[in-house]
């Protein structure tokens, strides 16, 4: 758990300081036509479209492109479907990579994500080579300084949660993908202000390897999660502060 939790809050602290916005909002929207595409255009009967909504909405994402992106989804405007995919592949010293796409050109996507596996040190794998690996999870943080733990423990087990725990300044609350709405809803009803929240792949267990190569496996995570068409990287590394400060 410490290995996701930790890229997941790399990942979140980037995306509050990301100048490259309009790359912020390109994702979004994908993730909002995939929504679209699977449950209709209202929010309000698709909870997976009302999440991404507010997803976009609290990177202030304009109205007019959430509405073009819903309608693209539910086929009242051109462009084409937006396939959801899974790519899976090796990092440097064999940690495993696990990355979510959205894209409307598969042909585009896997030779650019071939390409940045091996400039990294990695390789792009076959279906399936390490997701036995990982659990498919809904994972919620909470700021750990912010809120108790005894609090956030009792809403989540009354709630559907399989489990808490306390990481890296975080409180980590995981479900099963089936129970994530009502999670949030129940954390959203009380209005406790939450870090992160998705359904991601989360590692069994982390792996530990030596600092350089690391270094060079946050490089591919880092390259990987700038890429227009991944959504979520999941790593089984175990990312240490040492490796953070590596040079």
């Amino acid at each position: 758990m410490a290995g996701h939790s930790k890229w997941a809050n790399i990942q979140h602290r980037k995306g509050r300081v990301d100048a490259q916005r309009a790359k912020i909002w390109s994702k979004l929207s994908k993730a909002i036509i995939v929504a679209a595409q699977m449950g209709g255009g209202d929010p309000d009967a698709n909870f997976r479209l009302r999440k991404a909504v507010d997803d976009a909405k609290a990177v202030s994402m304009p109205k007019d492109n959430i509405t073009r992106a819903i309608k693209r989804g539910t086929g009242e405007l051109g462009g084409g479907p937006v396939e959801e995919l899974i790519y899976e592949g090796y990092g440097p010293a064999g940690v495993a990579v696990m990355c979510e796409i959205m894209t409307d050109n598969r042909n585009r996507t896997a030779p650019e994500l071939r390409s940045l596996f091996s400039k990294h040190g990695g390789n792009l794998g076959s279906t399936g080579c390490v997701a036995y690996l990982f659990d498919r999870k809904g994972l919620i943080q909470f700021d750990a300084e912010k809120y108790d733990e005894e609090m956030i423990t009792e809403i989540a087990l009354e709630n559907g949660a399989d489990d808490v725990a306390a990481a890296d300044g975080t409180l980590d609350v995981t479900c099963d993908p089936n129970d994530f709405q009502e999670l949030l809803d129940a954390f959203r009803s009380k209005e406790l202000e939450m870090e992160f929240s998705e359904v991601t792949q989360i590692p069994q267990t982390t792996v530990d390897v030596e600092p350089g190569d690391a270094k060079q496996a946050l490089r591919l995570l880092e390259a990987l999660d700038d890429h227009d068409d991944v959504q979520n990287v999941s790593t089984n590394l175990n990312i240490t502060d040492e490796a953070m400060s590596e040079d």
